[in-house]
C-alpha cells in the first residue's frame, strides 16, 4: 500500500510539473510576442535594414546595383584595406545614399578563430588600443570616401577584450563614438521603444532562404521591431559559402518591402536609428 500511494504522489509531481513547464513557457511566448508601443512613420508596421560587412568586392559588383534598382539604402560596414579595391564603386554607393559605416580597422576576434590568433581580442587588445583603431578606421574611411561613420558593427559580434576577470566590455567605447552599434547571430529583432543603440541586433541574412526570412519579417511585423539583417559575400544560390547571401533572395526582399501594402519601412541603419531616437527622446 505505501509503494502504491508513493508512485501515486510521483506521478502527481510530475503531471503538475509538467503544467507548470508548459504554462510558463506559454506565457514567456505570449510575452514575446507582444508588440512594441512605438509608432513608425507613415502607418509602417516594422522597420528592416539590409547590412553587409566586410567590404567584400562582390557587395559593389553585384549586390549594390540590384539594391539601386529597387531604391533600397543599406549599410555597408567596410574594411579599408578591402574597401580600396573597388574605391569607385564605393563612392558610386555613398552617392547612391548607402551608409557607410566602421567594422574596425583589423577586425579583431577571437582567437578560437585560427585566423584571429595572432590578432585576438584576448591577449592582443586594450580598450585603449581600441578606440585608436576605431578612430583611425574612420580617418581613412573619411579620407578616401568623404564620410565619417556614425555606425558600428562588431566584428564576429564579440563585443569584450581581455580574459576571465581581466576581461572588459568595448561597448562603452563603441557608445562614445557612434550613433549605434550592431552585433551578430543574435536572436530576436530590436524593439525601438527599449534598444540599446550600442548594442543592436543583428539576424544573419547569409545561406537563408527567402521562406526564412519572410518569417524573421513577419514575426517582426507583429511585434513593431525592427529587424537587422547582416551579410557577407553576395552571390548565387548553391556556392555552398555559409557566408554568402545570396542574389535572388536579397531581390525578393527588396520585392516585399518596397510593396506599401506590406507595410515595412526598409532603410539604412544610421536613418532608423535616427528616427528611434528622435522619437523616443533618447
Amino acid at each position: 500500500m505505501k509503494a502504491s500511494i508513493k508512485r501515486a504522489v510521483t506521478v502527481m509531481v510530475i503531471f503538475f510539473g509538467l503544467i507548470i513547464k508548459i504554462s510558463c513557457s506559454q506565457g514567456y511566448q505570449a510575452t514575446s510576442q507582444k508588440g512594441s508601443e512605438f509608432s513608425w512613420p507613415e502607418g509602417k508596421k516594422m522597420a528592416l535594414s539590409l547590412t553587409f560587412d566586410d567590404a567584400r568586392p562582390s557587395q559593389v559588383d553585384k549586390g549594390i546595383p540590384l539594391l539601386d534598382e529597387y531604391g533600397v539604402k543599406a549599410t555597408f560596414y567596410v574594411l579599408h584595406r578591402n574597401m580600396m579595391r573597388r574605391l569607385d564603386g564605393w563612392k558610386e554607393a555613398v552617392s547612391n545614399g548607402h551608409e557607410i559605416g566602421n567594422h574596425s580597422l583589423r577586425h579583431p576576434c577571437s582567437g578560437n578563430h585560427t585566423w584571429a590568433i595572432n590578432n585576438s581580442l584576448e591577449d592582443h587588445y586594450t580598450l585603449e588600443r581600441m578606440r585608436m583603431e576605431l578612430d583611425s578606421a574612420n580617418k581613412l574611411i573619411y579620407e578616401a570616401l568623404g564620410v565619417t561613420p556614425v555606425s558600428f558593427a562588431y566584428p564576429c559580434g564579440y563585443t569584450f577584450i581581455g580574459r576571465g576577470v581581466n576581461t572588459q566590455s568595448y561597448i562603452p567605447v563603441v557608445a562614445s563614438m557612434f550613433k549605434t552599434g550592431r552585433g551578430w547571430v543574435d536572436e530576436v529583432p530590436n524593439d525601438p521603444a527599449f534598444s540599446d543603440m550600442a548594442q543592436l541586433t543583428g539576424i544573419p541574412l547569409d545561406a537563408q532562404s527567402f521562406e526564412e526570412i519572410l518569417q524573421l519579417i513577419e514575426s517582426a511585423k507583429r511585434r513593431g521591431a525592427w529587424l537587422i539583417l547582416g551579410g557577407h559575400e553576395i552571390g548565387e544560390e548553391g556556392t555552398g559559402d555559409i557566408y554568402t547571401s545570396y542574389l535572388n533572395v536579397i531581390e525578393a526582399i527588396c520585392e516585399y518591402a518596397t510593396d506599401p501594402a506590406n507595410g515595412i519601412w526598409i532603410d539604412n541603419v544610421e536613418n532608423i536609428a535616427t528616427y528611434v531616437t528622435e522619437t523616443r527622446g533618447y
